[in-house]
């Protein structure tokens, strides 16, 4: 008998074993809905979709509907949300990257492998064909599918919200040109891709982090810890030699979108130092995984 096939009274010796990439699907299925269906993750997404809308209802109440912005002194995007209700996508995006998303993405991956075993299920999941190196895969596509699923989220909101309180058209980019506003929605799209893949290298950090401990709260606490920690080093000038190396470095290059043409220097350097972090981290979580004795 082949190696593809199973005994099973049931079907017969020779009935054909459903091949890895079917049980590796399904296992991926099985804990994004997991995932996502957890009461904390569902609160984590209503936070995040929350801050657009209470964006969009400060500035509706300061300006009272009317056009001219939000005065210079504000941030780009903000000063423009009264002109058009699509700026309070990117307000939003920018407003929730430097940490409420981050924050986000660090609790679920933080609670990936470690939640897991202080639950006692982790040794019940590597009993599953995928093994040990396509369960870390799966738990890291799903942190992914999750950056990628939260950033939306903030889109949508700052959309609707945006299409409710102000009127929509065309807009001027930041660099003073004007854009139709079917152009905006296919920038507003890219935005969201490029700021999704700017939180690879949190996801990386705390599934690395959630393999080094059996409590899940230690390694989500652990991780949005150096979520913080690094964001206060980024802010210190005494130490800008260390800054271009940070993960949070070029988070806010997803600006450079809004300009014509299009800048795409720094958001290259994001999406590799993004890269980056998710190979040396992935990489550790891997060596750490499948050498580590999984007891619960």
């Amino acid at each position: 008998m082949s190696l593809d096939e199973v005994v099973d009274p049931g079907r017969g010796p020779t009935t054909p074993r459903p091949p890895r990439w079917t049980w590796t699907f399904g296992l991926f299925r099985s804990e994004l809905l997991t995932t996502l269906w957890r009461w904390r993750t569902l609160a984590l997404l209503g936070v995040l979709a929350a801050v657009p809308v209470l964006i969009g209802i400060a500035v509706r109440i300061e300006t009272g509907g009317g056009g001219g912005g939000s005065g210079e002194a504000g941030p780009a995007f903000l000063a423009q949300v009264t002109n058009n209700g699509l700026f309070l996508v990117f307000a939003g995006l920018a407003a929730t990257l430097p940490f409420f998303l981050p924050m986000a993405v660090g609790v679920v991956a933080g609670d990936a492998i470690a939640g897991e075993a202080s639950a006692g299920t982790l040794r019940y999941l590597l009993v599953a064909p995928a093994g040990r190196s396509r369960l870390l895969a799966v738990k890291y596509a799903t942190v992914t599918a999750f950056c990628l699923l939260a950033t939306v989220v903030v889109a949508i909101s700052g959309l609707l919200v945006g299409a409710l309180l102000f009127p929509l058209g065309e807009l001027t980019t930041i660099s003073g040109t004007r854009i139709t506003f079917a152009e905006g929605l296919l920038r507003a799209l890219l935005v969201a891709l490029v700021v999704a893949a700017s939180l690879l290298g949190v996801a990386a950090l705390g599934l690395f982090v959630s393999t080094l401990t059996g409590s899940g709260i230690a390694a989500m606490a652990t991780t949005v810890g150096l979520l913080i920690t690094v964001q206060i080093v980024d802010q210190i000038p005494q130490l800008d030699a260390v800054h271009p190396y940070l993960f949070s470095h070029h988070w806010l290059s997803f600006a450079d979108v809004m300009r014509e043409p299009v800048h795409w220097d720094d958001i290259l350097r994001n999406l590799g130092l993004q890269a980056l972090y998710a190979a040396v981290f992935g990489s550790a979580a891997w060596a750490r995984f499948t050498t580590k004795d999984v007891t619960s």
